[in-house]
């Protein structure tokens, strides 16, 4: 916000800062936080499977799209097998923790990681529906400006201050949250406010199949971790997803282009 301020940019209007509180509270309180207390019970395994349906739930919920996505074969089959691919890769860990009796006390909040991805998804359309003449920096800005105001009062219910001192937070913390700050706030996520001003969301959705991916990644390089053949497969699946999805919609661009070209010849 300071550095949109710095620029000249116009940031108290106010129907920009509703439209963005409203996307704010969906995005990253509704969504966020439901992954956020999720994961203090859930293996990051079974969080990663449930945090790529919101490439399906905007499908679903994009009435004004429904047309053109459920006639786009392209499209409906690349989120299929894309959400196959992320079953793949993380399918073993899911399957390990069923088979220990560990899912059935798990599945209350697995029902509320699907509300998170519904919120999510709902907020990325309310978004993108609801343009304003913000700029994508402002935007983000009020978007999370909204949702920590929203979080504190939320933390205090929680209780999460009783335990909290500054002092006892580790070095190795700092780290990852000033880390967080920039690539996961300033960079990702105003990437994702920006692109869904310029692209559809379905197309822009797809980021959820290619985190699990970038995720086992950087395991196996920075930790040692293992990967099995059906990981690997589960890797190429979703990749091959996510082409099929980007590749239908670069075609159609592709034509429109060349009838416009045609037309002015």
């Amino acid at each position: 916000m300071t550095w949109c301020v710095l620029k000249g940019e116009k940031i108290f209007v106010w129907k920009n800062i509703m439209h963005a509180a409203t996307s704010g509270f969906l995005l990253l309180f509704i969504a966020n936080g439901t992954v956020t207390w999720s994961e203090q019970t859930l293996p990051s395994a079974m969080v990663a499977i449930i945090l790529s349906c919101p490439p399906i739930w905007i499908v679903l919920l994009d009435g004004k799209n429904w047309a053109i996505n459920f006639k786009n074969k392209w499209t409906i089959t690349g989120l299929i097998i894309g959400f196959t691919g992320v079953l793949l890769l993380f399918g073993e860990q899911v399957s390990g923790i069923f088979s220990t009796g560990g899912g059935q006390s798990q599945l209350p909040w697995m029902l509320l990681l699907i509300i998170g991805t519904l919120g999510f998804a709902a907020g990325s359309l309310y978004f993108k529906y609801n343009l304003t003449s913000g700029s994508a920096p402002v935007n983000t800005a009020w978007q999370m400006i909204a949702a920590g105001v929203v979080f504190i009062p939320a933390s205090f219910f929680h209780r999460e201050y009783n335990n909290f001192h500054f002092q006892n937070i580790p070095v190795n913390s700092w780290m990852a949250l000033i880390y967080l700050v920039i690539f996961g706030s300033i960079a990702a996520f105003s990437a994702y406010v920006w692109l869904l001003k310029v692209r559809p969301a379905a197309q822009v959705s797809t980021y959820a199949y290619v985190n699990p991916v970038i995720a086992v990644i950087l395991g196996v390089v920075f930790a040692n971790e293992h990967i099995s053949l059906i990981q690997l497969a589960g890797l190429f699946v979703i990749l091959a997803s996510v082409l099929l999805i980007n590749l239908a919609k670069h075609r159609k661009e592709r034509l429109i282009k060349l009838n416009e070209l045609d037309l002015v010849d």
